[in-house]
């Protein structure tokens, strides 16, 4: 898969748009969250173009590996004592961009149901 010159996200990687930018490996582009919803709220994304996690896992189980351990990396640096990593799938999830991101949050204690 490529990129898609219409995504809000691939154009995020490009370049194109600013992003304040927290980590970068091939695999994966980390940012902060626009609309936080929690302290810290960080999107995850693979660096190629996949409408959600299942797409992703479907074309490289690796990609998605490198995404939790890029939360999991972020949530040390930061010095979270917990956090809580979300893949939302679909529009009736509240998948707003359909382009796959891992949302990590923490920063608070965060509730259970999510709701």
């Amino acid at each position: 898969m490529t990129l898609d010159p219409e995504c809000i996200f691939c154009k995020i990687i490009e370049g194109q748009i600013p992003a304040e930018i927290i980590y970068r490996n091939d695999n994966v582009l980390a940012f902060n969250d626009l609309n936080p919803q929690a302290p810290t709220h960080i999107l995850i994304i693979p660096t190629l173009h996949a409408e959600n996690a299942a797409a992703v896992a479907a074309l490289s189980p690796t990609i998605i590996a490198a995404m939790h351990r890029a939360a999991d990396e972020i949530a040390t640096e930061k010095g979270l004592t917990g956090y809580r990593t979300v893949f939302n799938t679909g529009a009736d999830a509240g998948q707003s961009v359909f382009h796959a991101h891992l949302h990590l949050l923490g920063g608070r204690v965060l509730a259970w149901p999510p709701g």
